[in-house]
This record gives structure tokens, C-alpha cells and sequence, in this order.
């Protein structure tokens, strides 16, 4: 939908819609129902509306079935407020967004428990070897009273005697 014809087209179905719900359709299968997306094809024949509902599981299924019986009054508002010569027809679709994002939650809640396991492991921790693996200058003088003298059987090309 790049399209900005489209675009603001789809922004003021999803306002028209969400003020129908809001003011007109009185339905008490309809529960706390909020319109969060609108999409329409190039043509502008079809939108898909997308929508949450606040609630459990009942409230989802008889807030879908009164979005259903209510999308030709929607329908026909949407046309007549647009003045769209042909009013495209509606489809409702449930929204995953809430979904997405309370697993999201606790794929974060599940990383922080296990970042606090680690950092507790982490601070009981022991070194393998030395606490502090890397030389020091006053180390490397000790090494240089250290050097094999077995180079001395070898020529000067590096052959052996």
C-alpha cells in the first residue's frame, strides 16, 4: 500500500470504524474491541481491518461474530462518509500484535532468569590457572638467565656438527 491515496484512505476507514464501535453498533457481543490497523488493496475494493479484543477467549469469539453481522452497516457508512463510488467490502481480522509481544515478555522474562543464573555462577568462579595469565618486566628478566645453551653444537648456517 504505497499508495498515499490508499494510505489516507485506509486512515480514515480505520476512524470511521473505530467511531462506529465506539457510538453506533450496539451490540453486547461486542466487547472491548480496538481497531489497530487498516489495509486495502491497490484497487481500494477490499480492506482488511485489523482489531484486538480486550478479554478471554469468549470475548474473542463473540466479538468477532458481532463485527460479522455488523459489517454491512459499516460497510455502507464507510461509502457514504468517503463518498467512495464503490465501497470496498470488509474483512476482520483478529490482531497477533498483543499475542507477539506477551511472548516477546517472556522470552525476555526467560533470558533475564537465565542472565541472573550466569552472573551468579560467574561470581563463584575460579581461575584455571593464575589470576593474572600475563608476564610482567620483572618476570622477563628471569627468563633471560634461562636461555638454552644447546645452540652452540650448530654452525653458523645452522647445520649440525
Amino acid at each position: 500500500m504505497s499508495n498515499p491515496r490508499a494510505r489516507k484512505l485506509a486512515d480514515q476507514i480505520k476512524v470511521i470504524v473505530a467511531q462506529m464501535l465506539e457510538r453506533r453498533i450496539k451490540d453486547p457481543r461486542l466487547g472491548f474491541v480496538t481497531i489497530t490497523d487498516v489495509r486495502l488493496t491497490g484497487d481500494s475494493r477490499e480492506a482488511s481491518i485489523f482489531y484486538t479484543v480486550l478479554g478471554a477467549d469468549a470475548d474473542f469469539a463473540s466479538s468477532a461474530a458481532a463485527l460479522e453481522s455488523a459489517k454491512g452497516l459499516l460497510r455502507s457508512t464507510i461509502g457514504k462518509q468517503l463518498g467512495l463510488r464503490y465501497a470496498p467490502s470488509l474483512e476482520f481480522v483478529l490482531d497477533a500484535i498483543p499475542e507477539n509481544a506477551r511472548h516477546i515478555e517472556d522470552l525476555l522474562a526467560q533470558t533475564r532468569d537465565h542472565d541472573r543464573e550466569l552472573a551468579e555462577q560467574a561470581s563463584h568462579a575460579q581461575y584455571a590457572g593464575d589470576a593474572d595469565p600475563y608476564r610482567r618486566a620483572e618476570d622477563e628478566d628471569d627468563d633471560v638467565d634461562d636461555v638454552d645453551d644447546s645452540d652452540d653444537d650448530r654452525d653458523s648456517d645452522g647445520a649440525s656438527r
